[in-house]
């Protein structure tokens, strides 16, 4: 049962992307049931002042009492900390879609990689440059493509 709740509230559509879901973004960490009936829903924001964490949890309430679970509650928890590692392939692939560059993986336990260029999720170019550090969500930066010179969100780094 824990497993297709798990399934459910990991399929609830990000606030703020959209095009990922919760699962996908890797924010939803997991999902408990008690033995008193209610279910606990385990949630991470991508960073502290996240102002989305509220809807996704109204979100994740709504999806689960609508399939018969009357006590939800969801937790936020900020350890261990979101990275930009724990997004999925998947979310990756679907940000890159939708034309935001996604984020660089990491290798985990080694050095990170000093990467100097981000692709055009338009042209694939790598020739691109910063506009400015915030874009339309505190986690993306705004960027501008120099070989198609169209503008794109660039999920950064964490």
């Amino acid at each position: 049962m824990e497993a297709e709740l798990a399934e459910l509230a990991g399929a609830v559509p990000d606030p703020e992307l959209p095009v990922l879901s919760l699962a996908e973004l890797g924010v939803m960490r997991g999902v408990r049931m008690y033995e008193d009936g209610h279910v606990e829903v385990t949630l991470t924001p991508t960073y502290t002042g996240c102002p989305a964490i509220e809807a996704m949890s109204a979100d994740i309430e709504r999806v689960l009492t609508g399939h018969g679970i009357p006590d939800v509650r969801v937790r936020t928890v900020l350890a261990p900390a979101w990275s930009t590692d724990d997004i999925s392939a998947e979310g990756r692939r679907k940000l890159a879609e939708f034309g935001i560059a996604p984020p660089r993986p990491h290798a985990a336990g080694g050095p990170v990689p000093v990467t100097l260029s981000v692709r055009c999720p338009n042209c694939g170019s790598t020739d691109t440059e910063l506009l400015s550090r915030f874009s339309s969500t505190a986690c993306k930066a705004l960027r501008r493509c120099t070989a198609c010179r169209e503008p794109f969100d660039h999920f950064k780094e964490l």
